[in-house]
C-alpha cells in the first residue's frame, strides 16, 4: 500500500487532476489502487461482457463507457457485448422461456473479459442480508473460474461495485440508511474481491461526493438511477480504472511569448498575424466526450473536460476556429482562466463514434434481447411475424457484427489548424 500512496501523491500533485481535492483523491485512489497502478483490467483486443444489474443494462444506451475504452485500445480496440439486465441480482436473473444462456452468449462472443455489476438489489435485505452477499458472490466468481470462452485462456471478472443513494427528498426516503447499507455491502463486495483476487471498482465513494454538492446537478433521476449526466461522470472513473487514466486535453499559451505547453495534444507553429494568433494542433490522444448538456457542472468534474488557456491577450473579446469551425468564444479574461473545448471537429467526430456505439448495441439487443416476448413463446408465436422473427434476429446479429467491425477501424489522429481571433 505504500507504493499506491506514493504514487496517488504524485498523481495529485500534478496537473493531471487540477480541480479535485486532493483529500478525496487520495480517498478515491487508495480504494482503487490495485486497478490503477497494477496491471490494466482491460487489455488491447479484449472481448469483453458486461453483465449485471441496471446499471450495467444502462451503460448500453448511453455509450461513454465503452467511447471511452475505444478510444484507449485504438490500436487493438476492444469489443463489447452488452448483457446486462435490469433488477438482476446474483442469485434472481429471471429470463424468458428459451432465452438464450448467458454461458453459449459469452462463448459466442468469445469472451476474454466479464465486467459484472451487482450489489445494489441485494443491499436492500440491509446488515442481515450481507452475510448471504458474500456467499452468492462467491459463488457468481467461483461459477466462471477456469472457464474458456474465447476456446484458448480462462475468463478473467472485474466487479464493479454499486452508487451512492442520492437524496432527492420526500421521493427517497431513509437515504442515510440505505448509505449505510450500501457502503457496507461495497466494503464486502472489495474484500471478497481482494481475497478472490478480482479486480474491483469502488462507484459507491465518487458518487456520493458528487451527490454532496448540493449546488451542482443531480446524477440520478430516482436515487439510485442515474441519469445520463451521471453515466457521463461514472463512466470516465470507470474507464479511469480499468485502464491507465487517459488525461483530458489541456493547452496553456502564451499570447505574448509565442510559447505552448500541452497535454493530450502538442502545439507548434504559433505565430500571430494583426487580431489572429494561429496554430497547429497535433491529436495525441482522443478528444474527450462533453457533458450532455451546457449548464454547469460538478467542479470536481472540470478536470474530465479538455480546456485551453490563454494569457496576454488584448483587451476584447475573442473566438476559437478549428478548422474553419467556430468552437467557443470568451473574453480576454475568461482564455485567461481557460474555457471548456467541446465542440472542436474532433470532439464531434468522438460523439459521432458514441452514437455509432450506441446503433451497435441497439442492433445487438434487438437479436439478444427481442422485446415483443409474445412473438416468441406466447400466442404469436405461430403468426406470421411470428415465424419470421428468427430469421430477423439472425440478421440483428449479423447487423451488430458488422457495425461492431466498423468501431474497431482505426481512426488516426490529425493535425489541424487552431485561430484565435479578437472580434
Amino acid at each position: 500500500m505504500s507504493f499506491v500512496l506514493e504514487e496517488a501523491e504524485v498523481l495529485i500533485e500534478s496537473t493531471l487532476m487540477p480541480f479535485i481535492p486532493k483529500s478525496l483523491l487520495l480517498a478515491l485512489i487508495c480504494s482503487l489502487g490495485f486497478n490503477l497502478f497494477g496491471k490494466s483490467v482491460v487489455l488491447p483486443g479484449d472481448r469483453i461482457a458486461l453483465v449485471g444489474n441496471t446499471y450495467a443494462d444502462q451503460l448500453r444506451i448511453h455509450g461513454y463507457l465503452e467511447t471511452f475504452l475505444l478510444q484507449r485500445t485504438q490500436e487493438k480496440p476492444v469489443s463489447i457485448r452488452n448483457l446486462g439486465w435490469g433488477g438482476d441480482v446474483l442469485t434472481v436473473r429471471d429470463r424468458p422461456t428459451n432465452f438464450p444462456s448467458e454461458e453459449s452468449t459469452l462463448t459466442n462472443h468469445k469472451t476474454d473479459l466479464i465486467i459484472a455489476c451487482f450489489g445494489m438489489g441485494e443491499s436492500f435485505d440491509g446488515p442481515q442480508g450481507i452475510q448471504d452477499f458474500e456467499k452468492n458472490l462467491k459463488a457468481f466468481i467461483a461459477s466462471h473460474k477456469g472457464k474458456k470462452y474465447n476456446g484458448q485462456s480462462e475468463v478473467r471478472l472485474a466487479m464493479i461495485s454499486p452508487i451512492a443513494q442520492e437524496d432527492l427528498g420526500l421521493s427517497t426516503p431513509k437515504s442515510v440508511e440505505r448509505n449505510r447499507n450500501l457502503k457496507s455491502y461495497v466494503e464486502s463486495m472489495q474484500a471478497v474481491c481482494l481475497k478472490e483476487n478480482v479486480p474491483f471498482v469502488d462507484l459507491y465513494d465518487p458518487t456520493i461526493y458528487l451527490m454532496e454538492d448540493k449546488n451542482a446537478p443531480k446524477i440520478t433521476e430516482n436515487g439510485i438511477r442515474l441519469n445520463e449526466y451521471g453515466y457521463w461522470a461514472t463512466s470516465r472513473t470507470l474507464a479511469d480504472s480499468l485502464t491507465p487514466p487517459a488525461p483530458s486535453w489541456w493547452i496553456n499559451l502564451n499570447a505574448k511569448t509565442g510559447q505552448a505547453e500541452a497535454r493530450g495534444v502538442s502545439v507548434g507553429k504559433i505565430r500571430t498575424e494583426g487580431k489572429e494568433i494561429r496554430f497547429q494542433v497535433h491529436e495525441k490522444s482522443g478528444a474527450s466526450l462533453p457533458p450532455p448538456f451546457s449548464g454547469n457542472i460538478h467542479p470536481s468534474l472540470q478536470s474530465a473536460r479538455d480546456r485551453m488557456i490563454v494569457n496576454g491577450l488584448v483587451p476584447g473579446e475573442y473566438l476559437l476556429q478549428v478548422d474553419g469551425q467556430d468552437v467557443v468564444s470568451g473574453s480576454h479574461q475568461q482564455w485567461a482562466n481557460g474555457l471548456p473545448i467541446d465542440q472542436s471537429p474532433a470532439h464531434k467526430e468522438t460523439e459521432a463514434l458514441r452514437l455509432k456505439i450506441n446503433d451497435k448495441n441497439l442492433q445487438f439487443t434487438y437479436s439478444w434481447k427481442a422485446l415483443n416476448q409474445v412473438h416468441i413463446v406466447g400466442e404469436r408465436k405461430k403468426s406470421p411475424a411470428g415465424a419470421a422473427l428468427p430469421k430477423e434476429v439472425i440478421r440483428f446479429n449479423e447487423l451488430a457484427i458488422l457495425k461492431d467491425a466498423e468501431l474497431r477501424e482505426t481512426r488516426p489522429f490529425k493535425t489541424r489548424t487552431w485561430k484565435l481571433t479578437r472580434q
